[in-house]
């Protein structure tokens, strides 16, 4: 992260952006925190929004090549930044 840069959440995520993961807000608790790192959120790892659905559905999500649904009580806990991967 820069230090200039707030961290953006991944519920921020457009339609399509890909961005690394940079970890997680200490808010989140470590049971969720656990279960996404098995899931591949890792620090680093690339994110890309796939389904930006309205009115607060759940978000879908590819990361280690396998696709998630997250709703906002999650992934707004989950940091990203911009990655060199850009857009899928």
């Amino acid at each position: 992260m820069h230090p200039a840069q707030s961290p953006r959440s991944l519920w921020a995520l457009s339609k399509g952006e890909t961005c690394a993961v940079l970890g997680f807000d200490e808010a989140l608790p470590e049971p969720y925190r656990i279960r996404l790192m098995e899931f591949g959120f890792h620090q680093g790892e690339a994110v890309t929004c796939l389904l930006r659905p309205g009115f607060g559905a759940p978000r879908v999500y590819r990361v280690s090549n396998t696709v998630f649904s997250l709703d906002v009580e999650i992934a707004r806990f989950v940091f990203v930044e911009q990655s060199e991967l850009g857009s899928a």
